[in-house]
This record gives C-alpha cells, structure tokens and sequence, in this order.
C-alpha cells in the first residue's frame, strides 16, 4: 500500500460519512473522493506525474484538500503555499515548482510573480472536469512534501517527506487501536480546521479526523476563541500557547458552554506547568499537551491530569533518547539533548545536505530540544539548545530561566532573548506578563532566577509587558520581543 491509498480506503468506507463542513453546506467522503479522481485527471492531463513539483495555493477549502491528496495519488512532489508571505519568501518556496494549483481567494499578482515560467492550473470547471479513479503511484523514496517553517530566523527551511514516511509513519493511516492516535482520535468527531493547509500540524490532524470518521469544521473567516467551540459543536481543536492564554483569560471572566469538546491539543511550545494546572481545571479533561516538530511529527501528548510538568510519553512508533554532546545516550534523569527516531521524520532538508548531516544521524532526528527522561517514561523539556544566551563566554539556556521567572505566583507568562551586550557579548533581557491585577517584584523574580540556576543566570535586564506579539507560526515572537530593546 502507497500513500495516500488508506485514507483513499476510508473515504469509500462510508461515503455518505461528512467529510467537511462548512456553515450549512457538507461535502460528503464520496463528494470528496470525487474530487480528488477529478483532480487526478485533471494535474495528470497538465503533464504531471512522479517527482513533479506542485505548488499547491488554496483557501482551507475540501477542494484544497483534494488537490493535494490527488498530487501524491500521482506521485508529486507537494509544495503547500501559504498566503500573506512576503515576495522574498515567496519565490524561495516555490521556485522548484513547475505547476501552481490556485483558487480564485489565493491568487494574486505577487504570487503569480514568483512562479513565471510555472504551469498555472485554476481550481474550477476546467480542471475538473474529467473523473479518474485515483490509484496512487508514488515512489518510496521519492519526496512527497516538503513544508517550510515560518522563516522567522531568516529564509524558510524546506522540510522534505518522502512517500516512504507518508506511507509507513501513523499519521496517513487508520489509527492503530489503543495506540494513542486512536485515542486522541476517538474524539475527533468534530474537528476544527482553521488557517492554513500548508500547516503540516493542520493538515496531520485533519487526516486524523478522517481517518478516526470525523468531520472537519471549516469556520467563516478567521475563528473567535473560545465562543466558535460550542457555536460550531466543536469536539476537537488545536491551538498554540499564545492562543491558550487568551482563551484561559475570558473562561476566568466567563461561563463558555464546552460540553462537546473531548480533545483540545496545546501545541507548538511548551506550557508552564502552572498555566497547564489552570487550563485543567477551567477547560477539563479535554485539555491535552503535545510536543513535536515539523521535522517529526506529534512525538508526545499527554493530558493535563499526567505526567506532573512533563510533556508526555512517547508516542506508539516513537522512540526518544536523551544523549550528551558526544551523542551518548544519558540515564534516566540526566539532562541533555533530545534524540527521536520514527517513521515519519524528515528524509532531509530541500537542498540542504549541511543542515541534513547536522540534524539526521543514522536514522535518529537531533531536536536540538534539551530535557530528561523520568523513571516513568515522561519526557520534560527544559528550553532549545540554540535558544541561548552567551554573557562572558558561558552559555545560559533561556528555557530555564523563563520557567523559573513564570513560576513566581504574580507571573502569567515569561520569555527571555539575548541582546547584544558591550561588556559581557551579549545579556539576558526577561519579558514579564504578569497576572491580572498583580506586579511582580523584579527583585524577588532576580532572586527566584539565582536560587533555581545561579546568579550568573539572572536577566541583566526586566520589561513588564501587557501583552506577548505572536509570530506567523503562532508561537511568542521573540524577534519583534528583541527588536523592542535594541536600538
């Protein structure tokens, strides 16, 4: 079986099943199997076929979906395009591409711009205007994706997938019963899906829906937390931290109806542990915690009732390590780097073998994530080995240091970024969101900082903040929180 014949298998299973729903209109699985066949014939008459480049530029719309399901039924080579991107990037991302499949909400001159020379192919009666059985001819060794991240360190990586992954890994098939993708599955009855399809993240738990029987829930524009939950009878979501904390600030001033949701994952980075015991007791056993990358998929996820400050337990297909900077494999407790192998990593950057030889080594993925192993298997995280600052020579991880500020009683949230320093190279400067209605006491927080990591790890600098900008990736953005205090 090549990918993506099981979710082609579960669209036939019950094709009266919704598949997607967006305000009253449903598009069944045999609608959406319709439509991946019509835009099988439809790219393969445009010439395409294995180890082609498709970029691929939808609206979350099922048609979206089906085209890029149909480029891996001939065996493509999928670029997801996601809007709003700067021209830089924009050619960047799809300057291997031969063919663009557009809709009339993605288009636009800039977008256009960038792939001159490039087949372009509008979703509409023309393309699809012929149907064929979808019968997928991928490659094992062929690269089926590759997704770039937000770029916000500079030009976007290309993250490649081949089919072997898509085919083997768990997410693009039936989940295995009582593994843990059957259990979060079980509550994907309504799903969600929101932003954009080149989300790898989105996209994975949109396949866990399907495949789990689920509907996917389009909302109309962009959705309001926490209302759009029980409006749309909403049982599973995803969302960053940013979005949790503002979520957690209206259910304390609030009642919101969250009676359907079963399964709300908090993704993306890592969650205080104070702010997961809040989030459990106004969200409920719904809440869940995950931890994983684009290079690897979900690789834990725990509920907040679990594993005390831990991130959770390995996932079934999911094997972790924590090894030294030798690459030796530590003992349980012991810090060091985060190790992962599983079927559904990365096969390498896109033309990038530098950075491929850094991070894959035999077929074990670096996370360059730092943390320990408890006895119990659960896995915590401590902070990114590059997320670092350097004061006189000596690295100190931001990770630590922001735990031990956000830990204080009057601290909601804390981020720490190094600035360049004239005396010391560089020096720590904490951003502090405090708890309504609380001031934290720089000091006591300079005194928390020293009696968890030293005080050489203390913040040379602390800026109370009302409110944390968010990135395009929907994580803290740290670079606009450092370009607010250098000159």
């Amino acid at each position: 079986m090549v990918h993506p014949q099981a979710l082609l298998t579960e669209l036939d299973r019950a094709p009266e099943v919704a598949a997607f729903e967006r305000g009253g209109e449903v598009t069944t699985r045999a609608s959406v199997k319709d439509l991946i066949g019509r835009f099988t014939a439809g790219l393969r008459a445009a010439g395409l076929g294995p180890g082609d480049g498709v970029g691929i530029a939808t609206a979350v719309t099922p048609e979206g979906f089906a085209a890029i399901v149909a480029a891996h039924v001939l065996g493509c080579r999928v670029v997801c395009v996601r809007a709003g991107l700067p021209v830089p990037q924009l050619r960047h991302i799809v300057e291997d591409v031969g063919a663009l499949v557009v809709d009339e909400a993605s288009e636009s001159p800039e977008l256009l711009g960038t792939v001159a020379g490039a087949l372009i192919l509008r979703i509409g009666p023309e393309l699809l205007s012929v149907y064929e059985e979808p019968v997928p001819s991928g490659r094992p060794g062929d690269i089926a994706t590759v997704v770039f991240t937000s770029g916000s360190t500079g030009v976007p990586k290309g993250v490649a997938f081949d089919y072997r992954a898509l085919t083997e890994g768990r997410v693009w098939r039936a989940p295995e019963p009582g593994s843990a993708h059957a259990k979060l599955g079980a509550g994907f009855g309504r799903f969600l899906l929101f932003g954009t399809l080149s989300s790898a993240v989105m996209l994975e738990q949109t396949a866990l829906c399907l495949l789990s029987g689920g509907t996917a829930v389009i909302p109309d524009g962009l959705p309001d937390f926490p209302w759009i939950l029980p409006r749309l009878r909403v049982s599973a979501a995803l969302m960053t931290v940013p979005r949790l904390h503002q979520v957690l600030d209206v259910l304390r001033a609030e009642d919101v109806d969250l009676s359907d949701l079963r399964t709300l994952i908090v993704a993306g980075s890592p969650v205080p542990p104070h702010k997961l015991a809040e989030a459990a007791e106004l969200i409920g056993p719904a809440m869940h915690h995950a931890y994983g990358q684009t290079e690897t998929g979900m690789l834990t996820v725990c509920g907040a009732d679990e594993g005390a400050g831990s991130v959770g337990k390995a996932c079934d297909t999911v094997e972790i390590e924590v090894r030294d900077a030798d690459g030796a494999a530590l003992p349980q407790g012991r810090e060091g780097e985060v190790w992962v192998r599983t079927p559904s990593a990365l096969a390498g950057y896109w033309r990038d073998e530098t950075t491929t030889a850094e991070v894959l080594r035999e077929g074990w993925v670096r996370t360059q994530d730092l943390g320990h192993l408890d006895a119990d298997g659960y896995l915590h995280l401590s902070g990114r080995a590059r997320d670092v600052v350097i004061v006189n020579a000596i690295i100190h991880y931001t990770g630590p240091i922001e735990q031990a500020i956000a830990a204080h009683p009057d601290v909601d949230q804390a981020y720490v970024v190094a600035v360049p320093d004239a005396h010391t190279g560089e020096a720590a400067v904490a951003f502090v969101l405090p708890v309504p209605g609380h001031s934290p006491d720089f000091d006591e927080l300079r005194k928390a900082v020293a009696a968890e990591l030293g005080e050489a790890a203390v913040p040379a600098r602390f800026e109370l903040v009302d409110a944390v900008p968010v990135a395009p990736s929907g994580k803290p953005d740290k670079a606009a929180l450092r370009a607010s205090v250098v000159d």
